[in-house]
């Protein structure tokens, strides 16, 4: 995922793992430190993580008076409830930031004494950990990746058992759909890089479209932009089917609109 620069500087500090170099490290509610790291958290929160947070606060109650079972929270509560909104300096493109609640630790709201409570659903950063990703797009267009080993003073769990390199690791925590669907949001930001930041029209158009997919099919639906795109009803309700496809869709229309083109989008 693409980083602001204070970030990027503290990835750099720490020990690259390379390709196929292996690392020790094991977290479970047994380990003396288990919950210390998930409080005074600067997490930055891509919209594959808001989407994913909303899901799972859905399953626990947090959707909409009526609405059906497992429907996620809506967009503008969990952002009203949950997190600040910014924008990353360089391109103007908004992020959220994840509110940490009130307390000795500022701990994550969603942390229990049992452990997380939004677990199958939790942020990329929170299933990296304790391995940092960082992602740049290449003079040829090619993404390129790298690994940092974050340890941690207090952090047990380099002494307990488990062998992992970055690829088992990734695969055992569940990340490749999160590191898909982010890498797509790190290519639509280093577009915008040289750029200077975004104006304001299209960094509201962003938050719309990455971070609140549910308010942007309203949006599709109500201004008739499916047509103007050329796509008929049966293609366009299965763009908006769920809200993984809308979010894809809508970096889609992002690219088009700000950069004037896309491969998958033609006007009408």
């Amino acid at each position: 995922m693409a980083h602001d620069e204070q970030t990027q500087r503290f990835l750099d500090s720490l020990p690259e793992i390379k390709p196929g170099q292996s690392f020790r490290f094991r977290c479970h509610p047994q380990v003396s430190c288990f919950n210390q790291c998930c409080g005074d958290l600067n997490l930055m929160l891509t919209p594959y993580d808001t989407l994913r947070l909303r899901r799972a606060l859905g399953r626990l109650g947090h959707a909409s008076e009526n609405a059906p079972e497992n429907t996620p929270m809506p967009s503008e509560p969990f952002i009203r409830a949950h997190v600040e909104v910014g924008v990353y300096p360089q391109s103007g493109y908004p992020f959220l930031h994840l509110r940490m609640a009130e307390g000795p630790g500022r701990p994550c709201p969603f942390v229990r004494p049992e452990g997380c409570s939004v677990y199958p659903d939790r942020p990329a950063a929170c299933r990296t950990y304790p391995v940092g990703r960082a992602t740049r797009v290449d003079e040829n267009g090619e993404l390129v990746e790298q690994f940092f080993l974050v340890r941690e003073d207090h952090c047990a769990g380099f002494a307990e058992d488990g062998e992992w390199t970055t690829d088992t690791w990734c695969s055992d925590q569940g990340l490749p759909r999160y590191n898909e669907v982010n890498d797509r949001y790190m290519r639509l930001m280093s577009r915008q890089r040289d750029r200077g930041p975004l104006p304001q029209k299209f960094a509201n158009m962003a938050l719309l479209a990455l971070y609140q997919p549910d308010r942007f099919r309203d949006f599709v639906r109500d201004t008739g932009m499916l047509a103007r795109l050329g796509i008929d009803a049966a293609e366009g309700e299965r763009l908006l089917a769920d809200e993984e496809a809308a979010l894809e869709f809508g970096m889609d229309w992002l690219e088009l609109v700000i950069y004037g083109d896309n491969a998958r989008l033609r006007p009408a």
